[in-house]
Protein backbone atom coordinates (compact mmCIF):
# COMPACT_ATOMS: atom_id res chain seq x y z
CA UNK A 1 0.00 0.00 0.00
CA UNK A 2 1.31 3.44 -0.95
CA UNK A 3 1.48 6.06 1.79
CA UNK A 4 -0.85 9.00 1.47
CA UNK A 5 0.60 12.18 -0.04
CA UNK A 6 2.24 14.39 2.58
CA UNK A 7 -0.35 17.13 2.12
CA UNK A 8 -3.17 14.66 2.83
CA UNK A 9 -1.44 13.40 5.97
CA UNK A 10 -0.92 17.00 7.09
CA UNK A 11 -4.62 17.74 6.57
CA UNK A 12 -5.59 14.67 8.58
CA UNK A 13 -3.20 15.65 11.39
CA UNK A 14 -4.64 19.16 11.39
CA UNK A 15 -8.23 17.92 11.54
CA UNK A 16 -7.47 15.42 14.33
CA UNK A 17 -5.81 18.24 16.28
CA UNK A 18 -8.79 20.52 15.61
CA UNK A 19 -11.22 17.85 16.84
CA UNK A 20 -9.12 17.27 19.96
CA UNK A 21 -9.00 21.02 20.62
CA UNK A 22 -12.77 21.24 20.28
CA UNK A 23 -13.06 18.35 22.75
CA UNK A 24 -11.13 20.32 25.37
CA UNK A 25 -13.10 23.51 24.75
CA UNK A 26 -10.73 25.25 22.33
CA UNK A 27 -12.71 26.25 19.26
CA UNK A 28 -10.01 28.50 17.81
CA UNK A 29 -8.70 26.08 15.19
CA UNK A 30 -10.06 26.66 11.67
CA UNK A 31 -10.86 23.81 9.31
CA UNK A 32 -7.96 22.85 7.02
CA UNK A 33 -9.62 24.54 4.04
CA UNK A 34 -9.84 27.78 6.03
CA UNK A 35 -6.45 27.55 7.76
CA UNK A 36 -3.85 30.18 6.88
CA UNK A 37 -0.90 29.08 4.77
CA UNK A 38 1.55 29.29 7.70
CA UNK A 39 -0.59 26.84 9.67
CA UNK A 40 -0.86 24.37 6.79
CA UNK A 41 2.90 24.69 6.15
CA UNK A 42 3.56 23.93 9.82
CA UNK A 43 1.54 20.71 9.59
CA UNK A 44 3.41 19.68 6.43
CA UNK A 45 6.71 20.39 8.20
CA UNK A 46 5.63 18.17 11.09
CA UNK A 47 4.71 15.32 8.76
CA UNK A 48 8.04 15.56 6.95
CA UNK A 49 9.88 15.63 10.28
CA UNK A 50 8.25 12.37 11.37
CA UNK A 51 8.74 10.71 8.01
CA UNK A 52 12.45 11.60 8.20
CA UNK A 53 12.69 10.75 11.93
CA UNK A 54 10.44 7.73 12.50
CA UNK A 55 11.73 7.20 16.05
CA UNK A 56 11.05 10.78 17.16
CA UNK A 57 9.04 10.99 20.35
CA UNK A 58 6.46 13.62 21.37
CA UNK A 59 9.15 15.82 22.91
CA UNK A 60 11.11 15.73 19.64
CA UNK A 61 7.92 16.60 17.76
CA UNK A 62 7.33 19.62 19.99
CA UNK A 63 10.98 20.68 19.68
CA UNK A 64 10.63 20.61 15.87
CA UNK A 65 7.44 22.68 16.04
CA UNK A 66 9.02 25.07 18.54
CA UNK A 67 12.13 25.59 16.40
CA UNK A 68 9.94 26.40 13.40
CA UNK A 69 7.90 28.90 15.39
CA UNK A 70 10.92 30.63 16.97
CA UNK A 71 12.63 30.86 13.55
CA UNK A 72 9.46 32.53 12.28
CA UNK A 73 9.58 35.17 15.00
CA UNK A 74 6.98 33.70 17.35
CA UNK A 75 7.30 34.27 21.10
CA UNK A 76 5.50 33.11 24.20
CA UNK A 77 2.17 34.78 24.86
CA UNK A 78 -0.79 33.77 27.00
CA UNK A 79 -3.01 33.95 23.92
CA UNK A 80 -2.30 32.64 20.44
CA UNK A 81 -2.24 35.61 18.08
CA UNK A 82 -0.96 35.13 14.53
CA UNK A 83 -0.55 38.87 13.94
CA UNK A 84 1.51 39.38 17.10
CA UNK A 85 3.14 35.96 16.64
CA UNK A 86 2.43 34.92 20.21
CA UNK A 87 1.61 31.38 21.30
CA UNK A 88 1.04 29.85 24.75
CA UNK A 89 2.97 26.68 23.79
CA UNK A 90 6.27 28.47 23.13
CA UNK A 91 8.02 26.63 25.96
CA UNK A 92 9.89 23.41 26.66
CA UNK A 93 7.87 20.23 26.18
CA UNK A 94 8.32 19.36 29.86
CA UNK A 95 6.60 22.62 30.83
CA UNK A 96 3.54 22.07 28.64
CA UNK A 97 0.26 21.14 30.32
CA UNK A 98 -0.64 17.48 29.73
CA UNK A 99 -3.58 18.43 27.49
CA UNK A 100 -1.10 20.15 25.15
CA UNK A 101 1.35 17.23 25.21
CA UNK A 102 -1.40 14.96 23.93
CA UNK A 103 -1.39 16.88 20.63
CA UNK A 104 2.16 15.72 19.86
CA UNK A 105 1.25 12.09 20.58
CA UNK A 106 -1.81 12.30 18.35
CA UNK A 107 0.20 13.90 15.54
CA UNK A 108 2.75 11.07 15.66
CA UNK A 109 0.05 8.39 15.72
CA UNK A 110 -1.66 9.84 12.65
CA UNK A 111 1.58 10.16 10.68
CA UNK A 112 2.72 6.63 11.50
CA UNK A 113 -0.69 5.20 10.63
CA UNK A 114 -0.61 6.89 7.22
CA UNK A 115 2.93 5.99 6.12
Amino acid sequence: MQPLPIIDIAELCHEVNRAYCQGIGDNSQPAWKDAPEWQRDSAVNGVRFHMDNPNADPSDSHDNWLAEKVAGGWVYGEVKDAELRTHPCIMAYEDLPQEQRVKDSLFIAVVHTCI
